[in-house]
């Protein structure tokens, strides 16, 4: 079993790292490109015309699996990790019910919850790889730096996972926000 848990961090890992691609490809394309690029006009133009299905898929999955890591697998959350949960579980709901109805004003209650959990993401990203004696320790005994999931020369955690998510659908939202097509 152990085998195929780090097979599965492992695929799970590079999809995470193709995502931050994908998120960091798309930002400096919103905002460094000129918007007479064609490609970009493309590209965008695909993204928001797919984004609430994108986004329901990137929050689905990221609840499937994190519900797959503490109540299969048995990989307790953390505190930090609870609170990041907060802000990510309702965006399923969210982003099913503006695919639902079509409606794309979404980004307007999606967007406070989700930078909300990308700042608890980023301080357990911090604490995790950087300043360990900076980790909130409950009564639970879980600790939020305890390493489940430690691939690729210990970049892919849990906690990459979900900055990866946060920041993933933080950057669509912006494409929705701030490509204007009209502008070309």
């Amino acid at each position: 079993m152990a085998e195929y848990v780090h097979y599965f961090n492992l695929t799970l890992g590079i999809f995470a790292i193709v995502l931050q691609f994908l998120c960091v490809f798309s930002l400096v394309l919103l905002f460094l490109v000129s918007d007479k690029n064609k490609f970009k006009n493309e590209f965008f133009s695909f993204v928001l015309k797919h984004f609430l299905f994108i986004g329901f898929i990137i929050s689905f999955f990221s609840t499937a699996l994190s519900l797959f890591y503490s109540e299969i697998l048995g990989y307790a959350a953390c505190f930090l990790c609870w609170l990041q949960r907060i802000f990510l579980f309702p965006q399923v709901v969210l982003f099913g019910m503006a695919y639902l109805k079509e409606d794309k004003k979404v980004a307007h209650y999606a967007f406070p919850l989700l930078f909300s959990g990308f700042l608890i993401s980023l301080y357990h990203n911090f604490i995790y790889y950087f300043n360990k004696s900076l980790a909130p320790c409950d009564a639970s005994g879980v600790s939020c730096i305890q390493r489940f999931v430690n691939e690729i020369g210990g970049y892919i955690s849990i906690p990459m996972f979900s900055l990866t998510m946060f920041l993933a659908l933080i950057t669509l939202l912006s494409v929705v926000r701030f490509y204007k097509k009209d502008r070309v």
